[in-house]
């Protein structure tokens, strides 16, 4: 699955054209390296957000097309 659609699937980030902008602006990693919109996110992936002056981390745990808002939270697991 594209990174920015996992941001927006798992609603770790609202909307995918934030998702987008995010990954261009290189605020997204994932395993440690500057990732673009379109990098494929499988299980087991660390991701790194920064908003602002936070950075949060997120393991992937599951990747799927069509998740209910209440499953988003099961998809990934916050490492800090």
């Amino acid at each position: 699955m594209r990174l920015d659609k996992f941001l927006k699937v798992s609603r770790i980030i609202k909307r995918r054209t934030v998702a987008n902008e995010a990954c261009d602006e290189s605020l997204v990693t994932v395993n440690g390296k500057a990732a673009k919109p379109s990098h494929d996110v499988k299980p087991g992936d660390i991701i790194e957000v920064r908003y602002g002056s936070r950075t949060t981390r997120f393991r992937v745990l599951s990747v799927g097309e069509n998740v209910r808002k209440n499953e988003a939270a099961e998809m990934y697991e916050v490492l800090s």
